[in-house]
């Protein structure tokens, strides 16, 4: 005999299963609504690091942001990117992406360009760590655009530096 205790606990246990399930989804590999989502990150830079403002190569580091949408223009003015230390690029200007299109966003200084799609971060510190890192792509109500973790060993098979995430 099946008692309300009996099918109320077994709902319990069932509830409790669904959201241990949920919690070890982890957030980086989330499916977030967003036309724009990160395509690629050169993590590691070519060469040795160095963030000095002239002849560094703070601008080898980069990441890419394509606009995956197949009709709609996407405005990246007030997107955010931060790394897990909590350093943060703002997009401040508008930078339209064409259905399609990406945008290199660079360490260093340098003009942004709509044409040679670049956008510099005007700063010379290198963002990414070498090791490992998450990047947070926020739009600009501030809800998430895509997330990604990676570790050098577990993503970067080849050592390149470059990871690759979205076609």
């Amino acid at each position: 005999m099946i008692t309300r205790r009996t099918v109320s606990a077994a709902a319990t246990t069932a509830a409790v299963a669904a959201l241990a399930l949920t919690a070890a989804i982890p957030a980086h590999a989330a499916e977030y609504s967003s036309a724009l989502k990160i395509k690629g990150v050169q993590y590691d830079a070519p060469g040795r690091d160095s963030n000095k403002c002239s002849g560094g190569n703070t601008k080898n580091e980069y990441l890419t942001i394509k606009n995956y949408s197949k009709k709609s223009k996407v405005n990246l003015k007030g997107y955010k990117v931060r790394d897990k230390a909590g350093n943060t690029f703002v997009f401040k200007s508008n930078h339209i992406l064409e259905p399609g299109d990406y945008v290199h966003l660079r360490g260093g200084r340098g003009t942004d360009s709509d044409g040679k799609n670049v956008v510099y971060r005007q700063n010379c510190n290198f963002m990414w760590n070498n090791d490992k890192d998450t990047i947070y792509f926020y739009k600009p109500g501030g809800t998430p655009a895509d997330i990604h973790a990676y570790t050098k060993k577990a993503h970067d098979k080849d050592g390149n530096g470059y990871i690759k995430y979205h076609g």
